[in-house]
């Protein structure tokens, strides 16, 4: 049995959803329900309720499932020890950011990693938080950094930076004078947001719900930097890490505008697999991120 039918498999027991998983697995439906079916064809028994909305498994798929996911995970932490051990052979680590951690904020730490270790290669890549949650998960990260992490029985995830998030809007926009703003202000205001399902749009949103704030949406973007395009042409105002503001800051081109009400922090993290057979270089590497040398 292929692994990746039965990883297929346990992402539709926890999604509940044949398009989800498709998208997940960036294949059709069918192939989804394909998939299921020859399995279920295989054991001779019905693993899914299809009647119900959203999907159930049936008590033969609740076994299955738990066995899938023992497999996956398994499997996943066999391909984690082997990258492991060529990372440490070949002196490499694999760190995967969000771009706006990966630009602004880890270069400094790479920096003060590198004195220390020079003949080590760490390679950054860039990826969406799903992504690098994925990787890290697969063994093919060591080290994974994302904005507002969430916590995963099978990772280890440790703070980060809090980044200060301040209103930044284009130097030509009226509010571009104020030292300070109260959020409620921005109720009038066109907002420049991520799109559903970034990390971030989530802990903005609960900001905006804790000071009961509705905004007009003007534009959303799935990336801080095509958000900070639409910032700098006027199109409407954001709220941004300054830490990911600093060129346009030098530049002229955006406004970083405190808070009134409180100092308003998003939260990042590193992620790194559990039981993962970790080399004393990538773990020297862990410990600078998290400021313990």
């Amino acid at each position: 049995m292929h692994i990746e039918t039965l990883r297929m498999f346990c992402d539709l027991a926890t999604l509940r959803s044949f398009s989800k998983t498709a998208d997940k697995h960036m294949v059709s439906q069918s192939a989804v329900s394909q998939q299921v079916a020859q399995l279920e064809i295989e054991h001779k028994c019905q693993l899914l309720n299809r009647q119900k909305r959203p999907l159930e498994l049936t008590a033969a798929g609740e076994l299955f499932y738990r066995a899938a996911r023992d497999m996956v995970d398994r499997y996943d932490q066999l391909n984690s020890e082997m990258n492991s051990l060529k990372s440490a052979a070949h002196s490499r680590i694999n760190v995967g950011a969000i771009y706006s951690i990966g630009m602004h904020s880890l270069p400094e730490y790479i920096k003060r990693f590198m004195v220390k270790r020079p003949s080590v290669n760490v390679h950054v890549a860039y990826f969406i938080s799903e992504k690098i949650y994925e990787l890290v998960l697969a063994g093919e990260l060591d080290i994974g950094l994302v904005a507002v992490p969430r916590r995963d029985k099978r990772l280890e995830v440790y703070e980060f930076e809090d980044e200060p998030l301040v209103l930044a809007c284009s130097a030509k926009h009226p509010l571009a004078k104020q030292s300070q703003i109260d959020i409620h202000k921005l109720q009038l205001e066109r907002f420049i947001g991520f799109e559903e399902g970034v990390p971030t749009r989530d802990w903005i949103d609960g900001i905006f719900q804790r000071y009961n704030v509705v905004i007009m949406p003007a534009m959303e973007f799935d990336n801080i930097e095509t958000v900070k395009r639409a910032v700098e042409i006027n199109s409407g105002v954001s709220i941004l890490p300054r830490t990911a503001l600093s060129q346009e800051l030098a530049a002229g081109t955006i406004k970083a505008i405190e808070f009134s009400n409180e100092r308003f922090v998003r939260p990042t993290g590193i992620l790194v697999r559990k039981d993962r057979v970790i080399s004393q270089e990538t773990r020297y590497l862990i410990e600078l991120l998290r400021g313990k040398s």
